[in-house]
């Protein structure tokens, strides 16, 4: 008998074959198969009249054959089937694309279902290559039928079919995790039925009621497992950090914290005198200083006689965060180094050494501080810039070079409280919400390609002022699909020197290139010894240029809200007024709508709001980095209500039972659903 970790090449009607093209997907268990959800659904259940077909609509036609089917050969490697169909209102001329068998396959006088695009007006219209099935004996027509992500080997019908056996393989023996309490409490159904109607929906209310179920415990298990995690370190505790002044700090600033930053730094201090391990994610919009936050909290560790560490994603980042914070935190008495990967050896040993002695109060760098020849005598904060740069494990090896150090991670990336609260259950939250005073905001403008000329005269009347720009690209080079010279990176650049501005000195960069290459790019940039730099969005965490005061994106709409707006954040830093130029031939309404919101406001958050609507979860992250498990049905951006419902459940079931020891099967899947490194 089947288990749902049976190799699907097992499971009766599958086979060895379609399995290799299944495992492409990702698919190698019965689990795997029956949990490859749908992306979206057709609603075929209407048949509709010949007559009553709209202009450019997909519906389906009940319609008999009114003659036998012709074959036209058009040249090499085309040709075409043809039919007349009729019902009682009209008439329905279908051509079929390079399916020849279809000339025997549909019989004169016989009803078939069609299913397409209709064209044509009036009694007479026109269908190209639709679904056909004869009427009475339907698979893909006559009900809501569900769309999957697909691979090359793999269609609809073949992945549907596959999943009909898998559900047939494994009826009786789908274990429920949700315990029945608290799926009667919260009105979801029992998940044999779930997982039937959200891949064959009896109807539109039976789907509905399998997405709630499906969601609910994916959100459930998610709250879980952070939850667990989140007591796995209060249970551990610390010296208490006692209380320090910090007017010497405050007063040593050439600027007074906002309000907001004020506010973060007293969460972040409370927590380290709590005794407990601290574990919090300081998020704000660019600009909005974080660095001076996690400055308070050097200050605070180390007038504490431990160490602390500031980790960051690279070279470059890591030499800004030592010129900007060194001179500020060595006027405090705080001892200071930079260590980084091209830190010369002898420099690294004499660093480390001072580390291990007690000699270094607080070092910058990059991976290097994870390394393992690195000590330190007594490692007390650890901080990593832009969190999600950074994998579970990363964060983990440098908290381990301390005794239980507390932890700060910051992030540019504004993301929605709801979603944070998931992503980051096993995290405190604090929010930098409002921008220091004065900073200038960010003109921003959406405009199609034939703006292109406009465009190159802007940048030059600027870099004529002396300022320099950015040009995002959404690619290293050109493909088949985006084949235009403006897209790919090393190209563009080359365009622009050679013909647009020939006296203008520019660069490129992309993702491709070796660390020190990017950072020697970046280095020259930032001296002005570059007026443009054509970039991928590997520029989207990057060095401070204050003269930077363009940023053009090429392809707008291939970028989501979250991500323009880190990009945005590369200009406006100095006291220039600068500019986003968005360029965009997009014609899709709901692309023009979010490339809009991008000119109509500069808050982060509310753009990450309207991201999570529009695109889910997974824009703010680009490849999961942060070691936290994906969500395959439920919608943070629309299920604000259901998450909560399920955190909810999820503290409740724990406070009754905190080590789950009546629910086995809900353990095992909640630690299945997260990384190892996660748990470990």
């Amino acid at each position: 008998m089947a288990d749902l970790s049976t190799d699907i090449q097992y499971i009766k009607g599958v086979g060895e074959q379609r399995a290799k093209a299944l495992n492409r997907l990702g698919i190698f268990t019965l689990q795997d198969l029956i949990a490859w959800f749908p992306r979206r659904y057709e609603d075929r259940t209407q048949i509709r009249r010949i007559a009553d077909l709209a202009e450019g609509e997909t519906a389906c036609v009940a319609a008999m054959v009114a003659s036998p089917p012709t074959v036209t050969h058009i040249r090499r490697g085309m040709d075409l089937v043809k039919l007349r169909a009729v019902d009682d209102s009209g008439v329905l001329d279908v051509t079929f694309f390079n399916q020849t068998w279809l000339k025997n396959g549909l019989r004169s006088g016989e009803t078939y279902i069609f299913c397409g695009k209709a064209e044509g007006a009036h009694q007479r219209r026109k269908m190209n290559t639709p679904i056909v099935e004869p009427e009475g004996r339907q698979e893909v027509t006559g009900r809501i039928v569900p769309i999957y992500p697909l691979t090359a080997g793999v269609s609809q019908l073949v992945l549907s079919r596959s999943i009909r056996q898998g559900l047939d393989a494994c009826a009786g023996i789908l274990p429920d995790v949700l315990p029945d309490a608290i799926r009667q409490q919260h009105q979801l159904c029992r998940i044999g039925f779930a997982y039937e109607n959200i891949h064959f929906p009896e109807n539109p209310e039976a789907l509905a009621l399998a997405r709630r179920r499906l969601a609910f415990e994916e959100l459930f298990l998610f709250a879980i497992g952070l939850r667990r995690l989140k007591n796995r370190r209060e249970v551990v505790r610390v010296a208490p950090c006692g209380d320090v002044d910090m007017t010497p700090f405050y007063n040593a600033l050439p600027f007074t914290l906002t309000h907001a930053q004020r506010r973060c730094v007293e969460e972040a201090l409370e927590s380290m005198r709590s005794g407990l391990p601290m574990n919090r994610l300081c998020q704000g919009d660019v600009g909005s200083g974080k660095t001076m936050v996690a400055a308070a909290c050097v200050y605070f560790c180390v007038k504490n006689g431990r160490q602390a560490a500031l980790m960051v994603p690279t070279e470059i980042l890591a030499q800004q965060h030592f010129a900007a914070l060194a001179p500020l935190m060595e006027s405090l008495g705080v001892r200071c180094a930079l260590l980084t990967g091209s830190t010369l050896a002898k420099a690294k040993r004499e660093t480390s050494a001072k580390l291990a002695g007690g000699e270094l109060d607080f070092v910058i760098g990059t991976h290097a501080l994870i390394t393992g020849s690195i000590v330190y005598q007594n490692l007390g904060l650890v901080v990593t810039d832009e969190q999600h740069r950074f994998g579970v494990a990363q964060r983990a090896a440098l908290a381990a070079k301390g005794e239980h150090p507390h932890t700060l991670v910051m992030s540019a990336t504004p993301i929605p409280r709801t979603l944070a609260l998931i992503l980051y259950g096993d995290l405190d939250v604090s929010i930098i919400d409002e921008l220091p005073p004065g900073r200038r905001p960010i003109e921003t403008y959406i405009v199609p390609g034939s703006y292109h000329p406009r465009v190159y005269n802007f940048l030059h009347k600027l870099i004529d002022q002396g300022r320099q720009a950015y040009v995002v690209c959404p690619q290293v080079s050109g493909n088949e699909e985006l084949s235009d010279e403006r897209k790919a990176v090393t190209e563009y650049a080359k365009t622009l020197q050679t013909t647009i501005f020939p006296e203008l000195k520019i660069a490129f960069l992309h993702g491709k290139m070796k660390p020190k290459e990017k950072d020697a790019v970046m280095q020259a940039f930032a001296r002005h010894e570059t007026d443009i730099l054509v970039s991928t969005t590997v520029v989207e965490v990057g060095v401070d240029v204050p003269n930077a005061a363009v940023m053009v994106v090429e392809n707008a709409e291939m970028f989501g809200l979250s991500q323009l707006h880190q990009l945005r954040g590369r200009v406006g830093r100095g006291e220039h007024q600068s500019y986003c130029i968005l360029i965009s031939d997009n014609q899709n309404e709901e692309t023009r709508q979010r490339l809009k919101v991008m000119a109509k406001t500069s808050d982060g958050f509310k753009l990450a709001e309207e991201d999570l609507h529009l695109r889910g979860p997974g824009d703010f992250f680009g490849e999961r980095q942060h070691g936290l498990p994906g969500l395959k049905v439920a919608n943070l951006g629309c299920e604000t209500k259901l998450l909560q419902e399920a955190q909810q459940a999820a503290d409740a079931l724990l406070e009754e039972s905190p080590g789950l020891e009546p629910y086995p099967t809900l353990v095992e899947r909640v630690e299945q659903l997260f990384t190892q490194n996660t748990f470990n």
